[in-house]
C-alpha cells in the first residue's frame, strides 16, 4: 500500500472510530480507484453498508426503547456476519465498533430517567455494554452495578457485569456472578455480547458438545461445574432453598409428560440439582441427601453423574 494511500486508509479508520460511516464511505469509494482488489477496503465497505443501513431503519421506529433494542440487535447481526472476517481485519473492525458504540451510548445517556424500574435497569444495562465495547470496564461496571441497584437479580445484567470483573482480571468475582446469572435464569442472558476469555471458552466447550440455540445457554452452567469453571459456592438462603425444592419438584413433574421440552428442561434440572447438592454439602446435611440427589442426576443424564464424580 503506497504511502499517500496508506494514510488515507488511516483516514478511513479515524472516520469510523469517530462514529462516521457516512464520511468514511465516500473516502472508500474514492480509495477503490487505487485499491480495486483490495480485501481490507471491501471489509471496510461492507461494514459501512450495514451501519449506514441501520442508522436509516433507526428511523423508523419512534418508541425510544425499541430504538435501542434494534440498535444492539443490528451490531449482533454485523458481529454474526462477520464472525471469520472480523479476526483478519481486527483494526477495522475495532474502529467500527468503538464508532458504533460511541454512537449508540449517545441514544442511551438520553434514555436514564425512565420511570419504570424494569425499563431503567434495561437502559442502565445497556448503557453498561456499551462503555464495555468502549474498553471503559469502569464506567461498564458502574452502570451495571446501578441496574442490578434498581432492579436486582436480572440474569442478564448479572452476566454483563460478570463479564466486566472478568475483563478486568478478576475471575473470582466473575465465576461468583456468573454462577449467579446462569442460575438465575439462563434463557434471559445474551451470549453475544459477553467478551471475557472465562466465559468464551465456557460457551466453545459447551458448543463442542453439539449444543446451540436456547439449549446452549442452558447447557452452559452445567458444563461449567462439570469443567470446574463455575466453582465457587455459597450458601443459600432459607426462602432460596424452599424456592429451588419448589422448582425442582414442578421440573421433575412436567419431565413426566412426553411433551414436555427436554432440550430446556434436563440441563435445567441438572443445574438446579447441583445447586441443591451444594446446599446440602455446606449446610453439612445428611450424606444420604446428597446421593439421593446424585440417583436422580443418573437417572436424568448418565454421562453428566460419570463426569461429575469424577
Amino acid at each position: 500500500m503506497e504511502f499517500q494511500t496508506e494514510e488515507k486508509f488511516k483516514g478511513v479508520l479515524n472516520l469510523l472510530r469517530e462514529g462516521n460511516p457516512f464520511e468514511a464511505q465516500k473516502e472508500i469509494q474514492n480509495l477503490f480507484v487505487s485499491m480495486i482488489d483490495s480485501k481490507e477496503l471491501s471489509f471496510a465497505n461492507r461494514c459501512c453498508n450495514f451501519w449506514v443501513g441501520s442508522i436509516k431503519r433507526l428511523r423508523d421506529f419512534e418508541d425510544p426503547i425499541e430504538r435501542s433494542d434494534v440498535l444492539l440487535n443490528d451490531w449482533k447481526y454485523l458481529q454474526t456476519h462477520t464472525e471469520e472476517e472480523k479476526e483478519i481485519y481486527k483494526s477495522i473492525f475495532f474502529s467500527v465498533q468503538q464508532g458504533f458504540f460511541s454512537n449508540a451510548l449517545e441514544n442511551f445517556t438520553k434514555l436514564l430517567d425512565q420511570k419504570d424500574d424494569y425499563q431503567k435497569a434495561e437502559i442502565y444495562k445497556k448503557t453498561g455494554i456499551c462503555y464495555k465495547k468502549l474498553g471503559d470496564f469502569q464506567n461498564a461496571t458502574n452502570f451495571l452495578t446501578e441496574a442490578n441497584n434498581i432492579y436486582p437479580g436480572l440474569s442478564s445484567v448479572l452476566a454483563e457485569l460478570a463479564d466486566c470483573y472478568s475483563l478486568c482480571g478478576d475471575d473470582k468475582a466473575g465465576k461468583v456472578l456468573f454462577r449467579e446469572a446462569f442460575f438465575a435464569d439462563p434463557g434471559n442472558i445474551d451470549l453475544d455480547f459477553l467478551d471475557s476469555e472465562l466465559i468464551k471458552c465456557l460457551i466453545e466447550k459447551t458448543k463442542s458438545k453439539g449444543y446451540s440455540g436456547k439449549s446452549l445457554q442452558y447447557w452452559i452452567p452445567v458444563y461449567g461445574v462439570l469443567s470446574g469453571v463455575l466453582n465457587i459456592k455459597r450458601e443459600l438462603t432459607s426462602q432460596e432453598v424452599a424456592r429451588l425444592r419448589k422448582d425442582i419438584y414442578a421440573m421433575e413433574m412436567e419431565f413426566k409428560d412426553p411433551s414436555c421440552n427436554s432440550e430446556i428442561l434436563i440441563p435445567h434440572l441438572l443445574n438446579c440439582y447441583f445447586w441443591l447438592m451444594d446446599h446440602y454439602d455446606l449446610a453439612r446435611e445428611n450424606p444420604a441427601k446428597i446421593n439421593e440427589v446424585l440417583l436422580k442426576i443418573k437417572i436424568l443424564d448418565s454421562s453428566v453423574y460419570e463426569a461429575y464424580i469424577k
